[in-house]
């Protein structure tokens, strides 16, 4: 299984995450989208979700926090205690064994962010 963690400002849009995804490596392959729990609802991730037609994964926090990263963001250590809201929704996504195969990409806009990670029956 493929996982594509994300994280996104609030007015993030669809060409942001789009836009992460592809400079990630793209949908091909990917299974399932994660983001934190308070994010996976948000209308333009799940509307970006279903334009894909794969499934969302919330993710809690404990879960997150738990997730070993390759990058470390200021802004993302400070608010969700990770160093990568999108390595760490992958890694949790991807469940246990799972490896980053796209560390952190940034959207062209720094509105959003997007990792891969693959699990291990993958």
């Amino acid at each position: 299984m493929i996982a594509a963690g994300f994280g996104f400002r609030a007015d993030a849009t669809a060409e942001s995450l789009a836009d992460a995804l592809d400079r990630a490596g793209g949908a091909a392959g990917v299974d399932v989208l994660a983001t934190a729990g308070d994010k996976a609802s948000a209308p333009v991730f799940q509307n970006f979700a279903r334009r894909l037609g794969l499934p969302v994964l919330a993710i809690d926090a404990a879960s997150l926090m738990a997730q070993q990263t390759t990058t470390r963001s200021p802004a993302s250590l400070a608010a969700r205690q990770t160093g990568s809201l999108a390595e760490a929704a992958a890694l949790a996504a991807a469940g246990p064994g799972a490896r980053l195969v796209a560390t952190r990409r940034i959207s062209g806009n720094g509105m959003a962010t997007c990792a891969l990670a693959r699990g291990r029956d993958a």
